[in-house]
């Protein structure tokens, strides 16, 4: 199991929860036993993927956020690279990006990391197939948008009232779906500490290891995760250990 990280993602860029200062070092350092990797940033024909022209414009207006959302894709592609090439990775990256269409953006994400991530795969023949599994609290209307009329990708965003209902849920899909690859929006705001008020640090750990399972049954192995929410810091470096422990 792989980290994707760049001292870079502790900077400042924007001002929103996702970009507030002091996110990022506790996830660094509660991982810091696993090898880490430094992502390069994204390529524009990367972003080109999922993006439109016009897109990539608007967030090049802004420098800092632009160079930050560039290397958040890259440490993405990175993590997707590891795991077809069989090394199970995580990108602990930012901004996020689940809720970024083709061409517009909101609720702190700029460009859909996952997204450019499972269609660079796609683009380059590494897989056939992918399943992206959205645990983060709000819908990824951005992955749900890119990906709606290609069959190649099946998006899967769980939902339950109780925590032992959502990993049914998860669990049962998984299982169901057939795939080359399983990519994970790793959002950690569904804790009971965090604004969901639903999943403990250790049903992350159990997500984790269902992920590991369906991958290993039915993706030669193929998984990676990215960040996505998580706000509360005093437990996000815990629930994101959790998570890479259980899929590592």
């Amino acid at each position: 199991m792989k980290i994707v990280y760049d001292k870079r993602y502790t900077g400042v860029y924007e001002n929103d929860p996702a970009a507030a200062p002091g996110r990022m070092e506790p996830i660094a350092k509660e991982l810091a036993s696993f090898e880490f990797v430094q992502p390069k940033s994204a390529r524009e024909d990367d972003i080109l993927l999922c993006h439109t022209q016009s897109h990539i414009s608007y967030i090049r207006s802004d420098v800092r956020l632009f160079e930050m959302a560039m290397l958040a894709a890259g440490g993405a592609l990175e993590a997707a690279d590891l795991a077809a090439q069989g090394e199970a990775a995580f990108a602990a990256i930012r901004p996020p990006g689940h809720h970024a269409s083709a061409d517009s953006c909101w609720g702190f994400c700029f460009f859909n990391n996952i997204a450019i991530a499972v269609s660079w795969l796609l683009e380059n023949g590494k897989i056939k197939s992918a399943l992206i599994l959205d645990f983060d609290l709000h819908f990824g209307d951005g992955t749900h948008n890119i990906f709606e009329a290609n069959p190649a990708v099946t998006y899967f965003h769980p939902e339950d009232v109780t925590g032992k209902g959502f990993i049914e849920k998860v669990n049962s899909h998984l299982n169901t779906c057939q795939a080359d690859m399983i990519a994970v929006s790793a959002g950690f705001d569904r804790h009971v500490e965090d604004w969901g008020r639903l999943l403990t640090t250790e049903d992350y750990r159990t997500i984790g290891g269902i992920v590991k399972e369906y991958a290993l049954n039915n993706c030669k192995g193929g998984r990676f995760g990215v960040l996505e929410g998580g706000y509360n810091h005093s437990v996000l470096g815990k629930n994101v250990r959790a998570f890479v422990e259980g899929m590592a």
